[in-house]
């Protein structure tokens, strides 16, 4: 069993009336959790109800609000009970559904999951605001996927983990970007059973929340599109040279990627841009929520062996964990490129202050300032900018900019407020 992280938050919201709702991509672990959380009640001598929807006998209780009353009832009278629903996606109007439910001021705590489709998003976001807390489940995160190679020996002390035992966290590194954080891929013996597993959560991803939960009308198209966009993670999209190289109108390429936005595909950051004469202010940039799908998209999976291949997806890497650290917080991320060609990875903003953070996949000897780096320093002059790297950590001063080398691991325990 792999810990998740969310599992103590979910713990901590459950004397809470709103509902626990637990979103993400297929495959996740979002029933395992769930699971989880019901042992848990059990240990504590709680009533739980576990109800699934891809269930075929579950299904008619969820025919109306009063068949689910029905069957909760039954098992519980009007006593205090936990009732489990997942894959509510399966559920129209699942938002609407819940409301109701929720409207009855009854004596149940619903703890709800289901796939990050459009629809459940977007309805449960309209129809349940002020009686829903959601809670992100994505694949697992790099410190998930330490700690659990490590027996959990270290999960208190992972900094000094990656500071003693460099080549052991080097490899964790380049096996976590080869093979992604799927639970069932981190979970299987060998990489035959690895790959069998990517496929049928590819596979199941173009033909479940892609065909059937959006109804795309070609699919095929789709899955060309997942494909050009993985070889381009790190750069900026071209809308139009997409367009044209996959025979698709320009609406067309632009709502499909908006689909893989929501199903938990990729993520696309914006530029920052104060001069948008000189700036680039409208192309977005890709990165993928898991490296494994991205790489197998790409006939890459397990096969990572070019340092260029391993500098863009150490990249995305990155990203995800910057981008997990901004979930409870307002903090934006952008990136910073000019029509010069100057560019930086990461602009970190919350607020008025910006951090911009370069990112290189190799281990430096010297404090090596990349040009663009130092165009942007001399530019906005932010407190503090960071080169995140392999191993390599040191402090210097430029103008009144506090530049930090930084390993990347160490992105997993430094304060956001000290970013």
């Amino acid at each position: 069993m792999i810990k998740r992280k969310l599992f103590k938050e979910l713990v901590g919201h459950l004397p809470q009336k709103e509902l626990s709702i637990i979103i993400g991509p297929r495959q996740a672990g979002k029933t395992t959790l769930m699971e989880q959380l019901q042992d848990y009640l059990h240990q504590r001598g709680e009533r739980t109800l576990y109800l699934n929807l891809d269930i075929e006998w579950d299904r008619p209780h969820f025919d109306s609000q009063a068949a689910l009353l029905g069957k909760i009832e039954l098992e519980f009278g009007r006593q205090r009970a936990y009732i489990f629903i997942d894959e509510i996606q399966r559920k129209e109007n699942a938002g609407l559904f819940l409301k109701g439910l929720f409207d009855l001021k009854l004596p149940y705590k619903f703890i709800v999951s289901g796939s990050g489709s459009l629809e459940l998003k977007a309805k449960i976001q309209e129809s349940l605001v002020g009686r829903k807390r959601l809670f992100e489940l994505t694949s697992i995160s790099f410190e998930e996927f330490v700690n659990h190679k490590t027996g959990y020996q270290y999960q208190d002390n992972l900094k000094a983990f990656f500071e003693i035992e460099k080549d052991k966290a080097h490899n964790l590194l380049i096996e976590y970007m080869n093979f992604g954080g799927f639970p069932r891929v981190i979970l299987a013996p060998g990489k035959k059973e690895k790959t069998q597993i990517i496929d049928d959560i590819y596979r199941s991803t173009l033909e479940k929340d892609i065909a059937y939960l959006l109804k795309i009308d070609k699919p095929e198209a789709f899955n060309a599109l997942i494909k050009v966009i993985a070889s381009q993670i790190g750069n900026l999209l071209n809308y139009n040279e997409l367009s044209s190289t996959l025979n698709l109108s320009y609406p067309t390429v632009k709502k499909y990627l908006w689909y893989a936005q929501k199903i938990y595909l990729l993520d696309l950051i914006a530029p920052y841009a104060r001069n948008v004469r000189k700036e680039i202010s409208k192309s977005p940039i890709p990165y993928f929520w898991d490296l494994g799908l991205r790489n197998y998209a790409l006939d890459l999976f397990g096969h990572l062996s070019r340092p260029v291949e391993y500098s863009f997806v150490f990249e995305n890497f990155i990203y995800l964990l910057l981008r997990r650290r901004l979930l409870s917080s307002a903090t934006k991320l952008h990136f910073w490129r000019t029509k010069d060609k100057a560019e930086v990875d990461f602009i970190w903003e919350s607020g008025r202050q910006l951090i911009p953070i370069e990112v290189k996949y190799r281990s430096f000897k010297k404090e090596t300032v990349p040009r663009s780096l130092r165009s942007f320093i001399t530019k906005y002059r932010p407190a503090a900018a960071y080169l995140v790297n392999l191993d390599f950590k040191k402090q210097v001063t430029l103008g009144q900019t506090r530049l930090c080398f930084l390993p990347y691991h160490e992105l997993l325990s430094i304060p956001i407020g000290e970013l």
